[in-house]
């Protein structure tokens, strides 16, 4: 190959990519452009004709000129405004249309120019024109489209991309309240599979907006929670979901989906998405979903099959259909029929009603009643509506006349069935007067005393136990039907309500001819003409049978109450009598040489409480001390009794001389084997007055106190386990060596024990408290009484001894 001779000025001219043109790689670059150039005008050429050809039939209709003049006259008047041919076509179709898309387009135009002083002018100019642009092929793609898929594909190419949305979904409301999905672009196939039907009542964004006249904007479709196609392709991205309707009735949403959160729309974005949703409309009006769609298609029955229907009900109904005024908007419902059991609240014929406006026929529905934005709501979203007692007024020679009515309303077609049952005043007040008598058990009378005649109610007959053909019964042969005693009772009845004259009442024990008796209360008024004679009588029977049993079973067991507790009482008092009788609160001073002896007995504040705690402080025949304390487990008599055996019982058993080990293990056949099997704690021992030394035992009780100078802590634990438990046992002795003013402490748990505390924290606040000795063993007794903490309201007993 032969070099190329260098270009004047040296090196080889480049490009901007730094390719030379006309090496093969620069060619290759430019054709590619210059290909990429041409397919994007050819584009805009095809995305443009069918708003030039629709601007040249304007300005054909409007100069009177044919199609090649008005073809000239659009080109020259783009490039004398200094524009495209399709962006000056796209001005001619606004100033001509002045339809939703022109305001959007001028809306979004003038918010552009107001931005010019922040921003480049040029710029600001070629977005704006550019979105003009782009709202007319957008409507002229989705009107040339076959079908809602088509539509879908043409809004998010020409306009939604722009916007930075990155799919798009539009649903079928179906007359039960589901949604079908239409058509849809930019999710996956799988995914509209997925959602190709979403049955009544379930929550998504689309039904949201469905429900919301204004639409749903939601800056990130994770915060919601709400379900919608395309969730999992973008989780965080924002949604809107807007109503598509025309002439006031809705028939589907248009959803959008971006791929980010979605800030605040400015108001001509907002405005551009609803027009474009109003287009959705149009091709929503004539979609039949497809069978497998989660419902099967319908023919919806138009006004005249819907009369047909409404003449074959047994309830008044009402056939409406919309009336749009010049904007196209909906404005009223005509009645288009009336059928045949139509009853006005205002009593007018049917000819008045039928074919008359629905807010003419009832102004005052306009008002704060929900009759007419109920019938609104469900054209618009096909949802039927229901409600019980609804106010139903008409306006008749300027005086409202209103009723209370059942209300049913529902959407066929383009026609909505309006039902109504009104509810007759009368009537209603005698089902409840009557459901009042049947759950009262009361029956009701009226008796002419001129004519003898007797009106009964049915439930009077099934009060007496009568059937509804035979004869009532008179006032004066009341006594007859009655229970004997009763007899002064009827008569003096009688005497007030037929003599005097005044209103009177009575209970008797009614005898039924099927030898039921019942307790009936009767209530009766005079009736008198205007010369104070008495013409009738009026009253009512009323059984009281369930009252009177009541009352009956009530005295009873309030006379059974008062027993049980006066035997409780009883009960109690022979308890704490022989509790006292064993161990009176106050016991003469033991007398010891060298020792103090003194005990305290605290009996529970609640009488019913009477428990099984027991001390002892006895000199035996050998000159030992005797000193005990336990606890029988329970309340009452029985614990008591059982306390006087285990006592007395250890009483006889210490004058054998045995240690106090010994005692406890014999104490325990007693409490096993004697007494029904009772259990008990127990600390005994023996003080050797000559030695002053303590032996002591303990059968699951806590162990005596030992207050040495200031200081005061218990004996160390020995072994042994409660009384009664098992049929043997042996129990460890241990001894302690007393010094003079030593002082010992031996208690039952009534003195430490608390509901919210554990045993060891109650043992360390007595402890803190027996520090502090006074002077004499008896205040020092006292003192642990008086500063005790225990809440069981138990039994207290206190053992104490002083050396010296």
């Amino acid at each position: 190959m032969s070099e190329q001779p260098p270009e004047p000025g040296g090196g080889e001219p480049r490009d901007v990519a730094g390719v030379s043109p006309v090496s093969p790689v620069g060619r290759l670059a430019a054709t590619v452009e210059r290909l990429s150039r041409e397919v994007r005008a050819a584009q805009a050429e095809a995305e443009g004709r069918a708003l030039i050809e629709l601007a040249k039939g304007i300005l054909v209709a409007r100069l009177g000129c044919g199609p090649a003049q008005a073809a000239r006259q659009l080109a020259e008047l783009a490039e004398q405004s200094q524009v495209t041919p399709l962006e000056f076509a796209v001005d001619v179709i606004n100033q001509a249309a002045r339809d939703r898309m022109s305001e959007v387009t001028d809306a979004f135009l003038a918010a552009t120019a107001a931005a010019e002083a922040e921003k480049a002018e040029e710029a600001d100019q070629q977005a704006a024109e550019s979105a003009a642009v782009r709202l007319r092929a957008a409507e002229s793609g989705a009107l040339a489209a076959d079908d809602t898929q088509a539509v879908a594909d043409a809004l998010l190419e020409q306009a939604l991309r722009p916007l930075g949305a990155v799919a798009v979904a539009i649903w079928a409301a179906g007359s039960d309240g589901s949604l079908t999905l239409a058509g849809c672009a930019g999710f996956s196939a799988a995914e509209a599979a997925r959602w190709r039907y979403v049955p009544p009542d379930v929550s998504t964004v689309a039904r949201c907006g469905l429900t919301e006249r204004a639409g749903q904007w939601i800056g990130s479709l994770s915060e919601t929670g709400l379900p919608s196609v395309g969730r999992h392709q973008y989780p965080d991205g924002g949604r809107a979901a807007v109503p598509a309707g025309t002439g006031g009735r809705i028939h589907g949403v248009l959803e959008i989906a971006w791929p980010r959160p979605l800030p605040p729309q400015p108001p001509q974005v907002v405005r551009q998405v609803e027009a474009l949703a109003e287009l959705c409309a149009h091709t929503l009006e004539t979609y039949v979903p497809p069978h497998g769609a989660g419902t099967e298609p319908r023919v919806m029955p138009d006004a005249a099959e819907l009369m047909d229907l409404a003449d074959g009900l047994h309830d008044p109904a009402l056939v409406l259909v919309p009336h749009l005024d010049a904007e196209g908007h909906l404005a009223d419902f005509r009645i288009q029929h009336v059928n045949k059991r139509f009853m006005d609240p205002a009593g007018r014929p049917r000819a008045m009603v039928g074919g008359a406006l629905l807010l003419e026929a009832y102004p005052m529905a306009a008002g704060d009643s929900e009759l007419f934005r109920s019938v609104e709501r469900v054209y618009a979203t096909g949802e039927p509506f229901r409600a019980r007692r609804m106010n139903l007024t008409a306006l008749v020679d300027q005086v409202p006349l209103s009723a209370v009515a059942d209300i049913s309303v529902s959407r066929h077609g383009n026609a909505v069935l309006l039902i109504w049952r009104i509810e007759d005043e009368t009537a209603r007040l005698a089902s409840l007067l009557q459901h009042a008598q049947r759950l009262g058990r009361i029956g009701g009378f009226e008796e002419n005393l001129l004519t003898g005649e007797i009106t009964w109610n049915g439930q009077l007959f099934d009060l007496y136990g009568r059937a509804q053909t035979s004869t009532p019964v008179p006032l004066e042969d009341l006594a007859a039907h009655a229970h004997p005693d009763d007899a002064v009772t009827i008569g003096r009845f009688l005497r007030t309500l037929l003599h005097h004259r005044r209103p009177a009442s009575a209970a008797f024990r009614l005898q039924r001819p099927d030898g039921v008796t019942r307790h009936v209360r009767v209530v009766a008024e005079p009736v008198l003409d205007t010369d104070d004679r008495l013409l009738l009588v009026r009253g009512a029977y009323q059984d009281i049978s369930a009252q009177h049993w009541t009352e009956v079973a009530l005295a009873a067991t309030r006379d059974q109450l008062a027993h049980t507790e006066q035997q409780a009482m009883e009960r109690a008092r022979l308890t704490l009598q022989l509790q006292h009788a064993i161990m009176p609160p106050a016991q003469d001073p033991l007398r010891v040489p060298d020792l103090q002896v003194a005990v305290r007995y605290r009996p529970a504040e609640t009488e019913q409480l009477v428990g099984g705690d027991w001390y002892d402080a006895v000199l035996l025949p050998n000159r030992m001390v005797l000193l005990c304390v336990g606890d029988v487990a329970g309340h009452g008599i029985e614990a008591a009794t059982s306390m006087v055996v285990l006592r007395n019982a250890l009483r006889g058993l210490a004058v054998t001389g045995a240690g106090p080990g010994q005692l406890l293990s014999w104490l325990n056949i007693v409490a096993h084997h004697l007494t029904g099997g009772v259990t008990a704690t127990a600390v005994c021992g023996l003080y050797d007055p000559d030695r002053q030394t303590l032996r002591w035992a303990r059968a699951g009780h806590l162990p005596p106190v030992l207050v040495r100078g200031s200081e005061a802590k218990p004996l160390p634990l020995v072994r042994g386990m409660l009384l009664g438990a098992v049929a043997e046992a042996v129990y460890e002795e241990a001894e302690v060596q007393l010094a003079a003013e030593d002082t010992l402490l031996m208690y039952t748990d009534g003195l430490i024990e608390r509901r919210d505390r554990s045993v060891e924290e109650s043992l360390a606040q007595l402890l803190s408290t027996a520090q502090s000795s006074p002077r004499t063993l008896d205040q020092h007794l006292d003192r642990l009484l008086t500063y005790s903490r225990s809440d069981t309201d138990d039994d207290t007993c206190l053992v104490g001894i002083r050396v010296g």
